[in-house]
């Protein structure tokens, strides 16, 4: 139930390997404690709460000692295998001291790009939410293989987006070692500044974010705004925040302004929509001209085969296709009626001759807008 002092009900709280390690090649339990104090406190206030946590592979390295000289995907999942047991040790010691039961999932993008076992992660979650249990997710490093990029999420900030959509989240709080997106590296520009709110993610923003990557994580700024643009284009606010800083939790989940702020582009959508909106199951991309793009946004006109420009990639009736405009931006997202072959035999002609092209007819629309969703 939410607590009415608390203006959230159910968070999904992402804790980066920086954080969790303090930038050393092991986990800081200390920290960590620290971290689930507050997350307990939470707990027993009524707030649903769902980490996504790093630290796995970190774990793993220091458990097998100075290892340096192996290299190679095989080793890392190796890593990740040793480590995932040692995070989940200290997890549950630290949440026995306050009575939580936890509970373990990893996840892959195979699961969440099939629409049935996207379903059942979601149940499974709720289930646990329902039932007072904190879930503690990863990606399965196991199983999930790098050079196969379809396969994996590659860093947990977007796996914590994903989650989110998941599981209808109030928000998605991202706690890494500092303080939020800067109009510059801190680290290096004395002159750099808090940006404490993003209204909308343009390239400008995107350029501030500078180059991913990190000692200790697979991810950095730039997965951060990924992460925030997913997110917040189903309607899920999104804080980038310093997870070092006194009780930061409670103060945010209270309501206190800290970190960056990046506001939902939309309102909430339901569960179909927010798996369409993730991307995980695009099979190509339709770019239409400035007129169709206004009817779409305008309007919340069906998208006609008169508008589309031109066909990207290999796609069959019933796919999801990213919708372009004319600039190349992504505006939206659909369910096509018609396969790329058919596309391209009817963009750009009136729906009246699609029959006498094909030699058959889906409809009038090339994605109906019951269908569609724009950004």
């Amino acid at each position: 139930m939410k607590s009415s002092a608390l203006p959230y009900r159910r968070i999904v709280i992402k804790l980066g390997s920086n954080l969790l390690t303090s930038g050393r090649q092991c986990l800081d339990v200390e920290m960590m404690a620290s971290l689930v104090l507050q997350i307990a406190a939470l707990h027993k206030q009524g707030l649903q709460i769902i980490m996504v946590t790093s630290g796995a592979i970190a774990a793993g390295r220091y458990k097998l000692g100075k290892t340096d000289g192996i290299k190679g995907i095989p080793y890392k999942q190796v890593l990740a295998a040793v480590g995932q047991a040692r995070l989940m040790n200290v997890y549950e010691e630290l949440f026995d001291r306050h009575d939580i039961v936890i509970a373990q999932a990893l996840l892959t993008k195979a699961d969440m790009s099939d629409r049935l076992r996207y379903l059942n992660a979601r149940n499974t979650l709720l289930n646990l939410l329902d039932l007072n249990i904190i879930g503690i997710i990863n990606e399965n490093d196991v199983v999930a293989v790098d050079e196969l990029h379809e396969t994996r999420f590659g860093d947990n900030d977007n796996l914590s987006a994903m989650v989110a959509n998941l599981v209808d989240a109030d928000l998605l709080l991202l706690l890494t070692d500092i303080d939020g997106l800067y109009t510059a590296d801190p680290r290096r520009n004395p002159d750099a500044t808090l940006i404490k709110r993003v209204e909308k993610i343009t390239t400008e923003i995107e350029g501030l974010a500078g180059k991913a990557g990190s000692t200790v994580g697979t991810g950095g700024m730039i997965t951060k705004i990924e992460a925030a643009r997913l997110a917040t284009s189903s309607g899920i606010p999104v804080i980038i925040a310093n997870g070092h800083e006194p009780k930061i939790l409670q103060r945010i989940a209270g309501g206190e302004e800290a970190g960056t702020l990046f506001v939902p582009t939309s309102k909430h959508i339901d569960s179909r929509k927010r798996w369409m909106v993730s991307g995980l199951s695009v099979k190509g991309k339709l770019a239409i001209d400035e007129g169709a793009a206004n009817a779409l946004k305008q309007k919340n006109s069906s998208l006609l085969a008169a508008g589309i420009r031109a066909s990207q990639g290999k796609y069959q009736r019933g796919d999801i296709v990213n919708i372009l405009d004319a600039e190349g931006v992504r505006i939206g997202c659909g369910i096509t009626n018609y396969g790329s072959t058919e596309v391209e035999t009817i963009m750009g002609v009136q729906s009246k001759q699609i029959a006498s092209l094909l030699g058959h007819d889906y409809g009038a629309e090339v994605i109906h807008r019951n269908n569609l969703i724009i950004l």
